[in-house]
């Protein structure tokens, strides 16, 4: 059974950093690419970025380009979302998916399992 778990958000003020993991089990990890999402308070879950099965290439959304940057460790399973100058907007719980495939893609029916998500909370 593949299990995704999502650590380190948390409070931070604006202008801040937080850095968020993502450990994977139950799916040969390296074969697939891997998504964070986010989701704000009454709004729809919304793409953040993704990444290739080997790292090779990621995409991320227009709203957190040049402060988000995500990375991948296959040999640790893990994905991580390097969040910089974070402003109260990205306030939300973020989501971490893996795909059904080796490549990232911004849709959500793209990825067939999800984690329980983090929480992320900037103060102005």
């Amino acid at each position: 059974q593949v299990q995704l778990v999502e650590s380190g958000g948390g409070l931070v003020q604006a202008g801040g950093s937080l850095r968020l993991s993502c450990a994977a089990s139950g799916r040969t990890f390296r074969n697939y690419a891997m998504g964070w999402f986010r989701q704000a308070p009454g709004k729809e879950r919304e793409f953040v970025a993704d990444i290739s099965w080997s790292g090779g290439t990621t995409y991320t959304a227009d709203s957190v380009k040049g402060r988000f940057t995500i990375s991948r460790d296959n040999a640790k399973n893990t994905v991580y979302l390097q969040m910089n100058s974070l402003k109260p907007e990205d306030t939300a719980v973020y989501y971490c998916a893996i795909a059904r495939g080796p490549l990232g893609t911004r849709s959500e029916s793209g990825y067939d399992f999800w984690g329980q998500g983090t929480q992320v909370t900037v103060s102005s």
